[in-house]
Parts: structure tokens; C-alpha cells; sequence
């Protein structure tokens, strides 16, 4: 004999409702843990990977993000900009980028350039002599403090030292050393990444 369980219709409801909070509170709770991936404030601070969007940036104009609580440049270099180059080779410290290139720059950017596409220089905004920031001199030709064959570069205000459009020291100022240059990456033609490359994380 066949006995035929039946579920009273307050009960289904009961049940339903629980079953459908219960599938919230576990969305809730994968939205939460997927959060976590995310490096926090604390995270970027100490050093973690920072990526930027690069695809608003127009040729001739800079953009800075902090990375380990320190300045990075990314400008966008025109043709003319990267053709003036050339023009510094003879007038910096340091062209090639062999002084202390563990230190300040990784392989890939120990060219003419500092970079792996020409037409971008990533680099800590930070003068190498006694830390102050250098300001942006992008402009060629003679002015304030500045020689009157002037490419284009930076000028920190502090102590006199230029730098050209690579960030590579000119000879005989009180820096030691070109700009640092992060190690990087693209991510794709429009994304990078900084303070991690093919090798891993700086």
C-alpha cells in the first residue's frame, strides 16, 4: 500500500524563501572573497603591481601614478621628442645606461630610448642626487637656468641637475645617476603594468 506524502504549502514557501536567502548570503560571500584578490591600499604601498591605463595619453603629454609611494612618469614621447635624443648622446653622463643598471635600469631599457617602446619613458619622477622631484622642461631653447641649445627634459629645482627626455643625466651636475626606471611591462598597446615584468615583481 502506496502512502502518499504530502507538503503542507506554508512549508514549500518556507522553504523557498530559505533556500533563495541562502544563495544571496553565498553570493555576498564570493563577492567578498573575489574582493580580496584586489591589493589593498596597504599593498600598493609597500610595492605591489600597479597597472595604468595608458590610451588617453596624447604624444608630448605626461601622466604620473605613485608606485611604493614614490612618483613614476609615463610620458608619451612625439617623434620629435625621441629624434632629440640623439642630439644629448654626447652631452649625458651616462647614455647607454651602464652606471649602476642593477639599480636603476632594468635590461630591456638600456638603450638611447630607456624604453621598451621608444615612443613611451617610464621613470621614477625622483632626482637622484638628494630626492627632490624634477620639474617638467619640455619646451626646447634657451631659458631660465637651462643651456641655450636645450632639447627639452627636466630641471630639478633643488640643486641645478638636468636631465633629457630619457631621463639620463647631463655631465657635470650634482646627480650621480640617470632617473631610476621601474621594471614593467605592457599588458597590451593601450595597458602597462609597474613594478612587475616577465621576471616577476620588482
Amino acid at each position: 500500500m502506496s502512502i502518499e506524502k504530502q507538503v503542507d504549502p506554508g512549508r514549500r514557501g518556507l522553504l523557498a524563501a530559505t533556500c533563495a536567502a541562502g544563495g544571496v548570503v553565498g553570493l555576498s560571500a564570493t563577492g567578498a572573497l573575489v574582493s580580496t584578490f584586489q591589493p589593498s591600499e596597504r599593498a600598493k604601498a609597500a610595492g605591489a603591481p600597479v597597472e595604468v591605463d595608458i590610451s588617453s595619453l596624447q604624444p608630448g603629454e605626461m601622466k604620473t601614478v605613485e608606485w611604493r609611494g614614490k612618483p613614476v612618469w609615463i610620458l608619451r614621447r612625439t617623434p620629435e621628442m625621441i629624434a632629440s635624443l640623439k642630439k644629448t648622446d654626447g652631452q649625458v653622463a651616462d647614455p647607454q645606461s651602464k652606471r649602476n643598471p642593477d639599480e636603476f635600469t632594468p635590461e630591456y631599457c638600456r638603450n638611447e630610448a630607456r624604453a621598451i617602446k621608444p615612443e613611451y619613458l617610464v621613470a621614477i619622477g625622483i632626482c637622484t642626487h638628494l630626492g627632490c622631484s624634477p620639474s617638467t622642461k619640455f619646451v626646447p631653447g634657451p631659458q631660465a637656468s637651462l643651456p641655450d641649445d636645450w632639447a627639452g627634459g627636466f630641471l630639478c629645482p633643488c640643486h641645478g641637475s638636468t636631465f633629457d627626455l630619457a631621463g639620463r643625466v647631463f655631465k657635470n651636475k650634482p646627480a650621480p645617476d640617470n632617473l631610476p626606471v621601474p621594471r614593467h611591462m605592457y599588458l597590451s598597446d593601450t595597458k602597462l603594468i609597474i613594478g612587475k615584468d616577465q621576471k616577476g615583481e620588482a
